[in-house]
């Protein structure tokens, strides 16, 4: 770009920024010093490509969605919580909140996030291990008693039974008395990163994108506010890719959505700003950052140029980010919270807009009371302490950080190209990349591809070509072992006791009715999520509903690969 034309933009980032609302806050150094919001090419020079840099504000988002970066709000700090039964996940909610957390999370155990009760004999041994049980909306309502539901954003993990897990914070909500159009929060629902990375699916693909795209109808009309789809690039990374690869998958299941939601004759403009994006920060500082950067840039140009979006909000790539699970080592501990610390501010430096800190101790178990203080008190430092909200996008410009975000960006839209290959030419039921993706799926492309990245690093960290300190490098100690929290039997006997008095006191004729409703819904092509809530009013169980609409659209077995 010419100097004039860089002059112009910097005239309209001026004017968004003048007219924003700004926070209250001191944005000098610590030694008294004044900074710019923002920083640019010097006045009167040329910047070759400087479109593709830009100003925050203002398209393609490289530098953030906001003109005023997070001098006009800080990221929400959303620690990600769930551990035994709904009344000591509460505890620990009401914990984060008082002590200055913005935002809940919730983690489920594995019986809840496969679709199970408490008291199926899948479930046994794993209650309340890896998250909260959840079985009904009585649950909910334990979960959250004492917080208000219209006043604080949720988060759900969870994408195999998220549409019935939110029929049930739905109906707690009510049990509240909440104006359930005023809800705001997210929910995961990501069914095609479970077939690529995690694996916690309940049936075929094309049953789950029928429950997504009738929770992506609902939401646009009855709870504008409330994001249905959270895309989760976390398990990819998780699982063993690249950053190149985690953005580009999750980039394409995002773009899979779209085209569930357009085949559903939805407006983009109206549901897109319900996609969120979920993204791991690993220790690789400026991979971070310009993955982070890149991924704004190309779901703005996919947005607007591909989908045929028109506003702003709807070309906005918006996302959560938790620092790197995989990174954690249980050889001397305590050096996690460096790394967690590293991970977080590349997360805060490419502009994220919540973040969960992982706890030190979570190689080895879920996080203690005081582990957990010290994950949250990391964030609560890097923003009020180091001065990284007073700049938006204060590595913009910079030689590598740049050169960087473009050879992501670059192998992101090689591999987009490589999996719409996959789908063949059309017609395709939903779109072009929703068929290259189940493609993928059903011939173990992407988890082929994950493996072999995983198994590329693993040889380097053996040959000692990547240093992990205290892994293969710095092994010597003189720490401790740690206090681990340990959930205790008695959660899960207490769970299976609670869960057998509700299904007693319950009215079974209504239930058996409402659920016998929800899988004619299932049947005739009508939305289920009307039918689906009223089931969770009457109490019906999680296992009961999976297990109804498992009888009805059968259980998904992954192909045997060798």
């Amino acid at each position: 770009m010419d100097a004039d034309e860089i002059a112009a933009g910097r005239a309209r980032w001026q004017a968004r920024y003048d007219a924003a609302r700004k926070r209250d806050a001191d944005f000098t150094t610590l030694s008294g010093m004044s900074v710019d919001p923002v920083y640019g090419p010097p006045e009167g020079t040329a910047y070759p490509d400087f479109d593709r840099i830009g100003w925050p504000g203002e398209f393609p988002y490289t530098r953030g969605l906001h003109p005023t970066g997070y001098r006009g709000r800080t990221w929400t700090i959303r620690q990600f919580a769930g551990f035994g039964n709904a009344r000591q996940t509460n505890e620990r909610y009401k914990m984060i909140l008082g002590a200055g957390g913005g935002g809940l999370s919730v983690a489920f155990d594995m019986p809840t996030l496969m679709g199970r009760d408490s008291d199926d004999p899948q479930s046994l041994g794993e209650v309340g291990h890896c998250g909260v049980a959840v079985d009904s909306a009585a649950d909910m309502e334990v979960l959250f008693d004492g917080i208000d539901l219209a006043g604080v954003t949720t988060s759900m993990t969870i994408s195999g039974p998220a549409v019935p897990v939110f029929c049930m914070y739905l109906v707690a909500a009510e049990r509240q008395g909440a104006d359930l159009s005023k809800l705001d929060g997210t929910l995961q629902t990501d069914i095609f990163k479970e077939y690529i990375a995690q694996k916690e699916w309940l049936f075929d693909p094309e049953p789950h994108l029928r429950l997504i795209g009738d929770l992506m109808e609902y939401c646009a009309r009855e709870i504008p506010r409330y994001k249905p789809l959270s895309v989760s690039g976390y398990h990819i990374r998780e699982a063993g890719s690249t950053a190149a690869q985690e953005l580009a998958y999750t980039l394409a299941d995002g773009f899979g959505y779209v085209e569930l939601g357009l085949s559903r004759g939805l407006d983009v403009n109206t549901f897109a700003p319900g996609l969120s994006f979920f993204f791991d920060s690993h220790v690789d500082f400026f991979e971070e950052i310009a993955k982070f950067r890149a991924a704004r840039r190309i779901w703005a140009r996919w947005l607007r140029d591909v989908y045929g979006a028109t506003s702003e909000k709807a070309m906005w790539l918006r996302f959560h980010t938790q620092t790197a699970g995989v990174s954690l080592t249980a050889q001397q501990p305590v050096n996690n919270v460096v790394r967690t610390a590293v991970e977080a501010l590349a997360a805060v430096l490419g502009g994220t807009n919540s973040l969960h800190t992982n706890a030190l101790d979570e190689t080895l178990a879920l996080p203690t009371d005081e582990s957990a203080e010290i994950a949250l008190r990391t964030q609560q430092v890097l923003m009020e302490e180091t001065g990284v909200t007073n700049v938006a996008d204060p590595l913009g410009g910079a030689w590598y950080v740049e050169a960087l975000t473009d050879r992501i960006e670059a192998e992101a839209e090689e591999i987009f190209a490589r999996i719409k290959q996959l789908g063949g030419e059309g017609p395709h039921t939903i779109g072009p990349m929703t068929s290259g993706i189940l493609r993928g799926i059903e011939d173990g492309w992407f988890t082929g591809h994950i493996a072999e990245s995983a198994f590329v690093y693993q040889q380097a960290l053996e040959k000692g070509d990547k240093k992990i300190v205290g892994v293969n490098c710095h092994t010597g100690t003189v720490s401790k072992d740690l206090e681990i929290l340990r959930i205790s039997h008695e959660v899960e006997l207490e769970q299976r006791r609670v869960l057998a008095e509700r299904k007693s006191a319950r009215d079974d004729a209504a239930v058996t009715a409402a659920v016998a409703r929800m899988v004619e819904a299932a049947r005739s092509g009508e939305n289920m999520i009307p039918a689906m809530l009223d089931a969770a009013r009457a109490e019906a169980t999680l296992g009961e509903i999976c297990d109804a609409l498992r009888a009805e659209w059968g259980v998904y077995r992954e192909p045997a690969r060798f």
